[in-house]
């Protein structure tokens, strides 16, 4: 077992140091002790590869702090979401987090820090066998989600406390997963299954499915949007000359799928030449497009997921909401 202290790691360090030192640490996977006791202040993403654990002493919290260029990016994200690779075998066990009002700046662009529609405090993209235990955190922003994960396999978070404005786990597309012993206060979804969702808030679309969802908590709160459960189910059309798109609207075009990455203000725009890049986003027509994912898909939704022993103390008007 290797110790972040090793590596330059303490509470009191600058946040680049502490970044730099967890960094440092996780270098070529296996089991890293990040020891201490107090606030250890952090800033650059964490990126971790494949077969990694990261075990937090009992008494140590991280301490988020922006970017002074102002591209700030994730606390913990996986290295296969800048490089297209899957990661596998990656657990966090025992995590405290005060996001001290600092969040993703993810915008259309991939940058060595954001991924287009990637933005959670943990973020998880292209991932197998990701398991995270005992995360608390109770200062959540209203932009980023606690937990965020898209396109996985063999997904297990269990025993989290997470409290705050915005989702509490947010899931995309993915199978076989189970979200175990949570408590949630959050004034948006404690838990998003967006098989479907806006270009801002998953970096791919497709199926969620074979999941179990069970012992959680909707604590109440002084007040609310959303649901304890948002289902997103959804469906686009192949591109053709003259359509009308707006922001997050997706088209197939060359089995591909490209999506409108624009301002959310609801303005339409006709698009007449067709997206055609193969990676990251281009300009056309002056629409900017991201180049989501390859394939063929035209739908997807979510399916084969259990919910049981399910605690509903926010008095939300809708618990379990299932939209297309």
């Amino acid at each position: 077992m290797k110790k972040a202290s090793d590596f330059g790691f303490a509470p009191g360090n600058a946040p680049e140091v502490n970044s730099a030192a967890l960094n440092a640490a996780v270098q070529g996977g296996g089991t890293v002790l990040v020891d201490g006791a107090g606030v250890a202040d952090v800033r650059e993403p964490v990126v971790l590869g494949d077969n990694t654990t990261l075990e937090f002493e009992n008494g140590l919290q991280l301490r988020r702090n922006r970017c002074p260029d102002g591209e700030t990016g994730y606390v913990f994200v996986n290295e296969g979401a800048f490089s297209g690779r899957t990661n596998h075998r990656i657990r966090l066990r025992g995590l405290s987090l005060i996001c001290n009002g600092v969040e993703c700046s993810s915008r259309a662009v991939q940058t060595d820090r954001c991924v287009p529609g990637l933005r959670g405090h943990l973020a998880f993209y292209r991932v197998k066998d990701l398991a995270i235990d005992d995360f608390e955190t109770y200062d959540m922003p209203a932009q980023d989600f606690g937990i965020h994960v898209c396109t996985f396999e063999n997904l297990r978070v269990e025993n989290v406390t997470i409290e705050g404005r915005k989702d509490g786990v947010h899931l995309g597309r993915g199978k076989r997963f189970v979200i175990r012993h949570g408590l949630f206060r959050t004034f948006d979804d404690p838990i998003a299954l967006n098989a479907h969702d806006y270009a801002s808030s998953n970096p791919e679309l497709g199926w969620i499915e074979d999941g179990c969802i069970e012992d959680c908590y909707d604590l109440n709160d002084r007040d609310t949007v959303g649901y304890f459960c948002r289902i997103l189910a959804g469906s686009w059309v192949d591109w053709f000359p003259g359509m009308q798109v707006q922001h997050s609207d997706t088209v197939v075009h060359d089995h591909r799928l490209y999506r409108v990455y624009m301002e959310p203000d609801g303005t339409v725009y006709t698009s007449t030449t067709p997206p055609t890049h193969t990676h990251g986003t281009a300009e056309v027509d002056g629409i900017r497009w991201v180049m989501v994912q390859a394939g063929d898909e035209h739908s997807c939704g979510c399916r084969n997921i259990v919910f049981r022993d399910i605690f509903l103390k926010k008095h939300r008007p809708t618990a379990f909401s299932f939209h297309f």
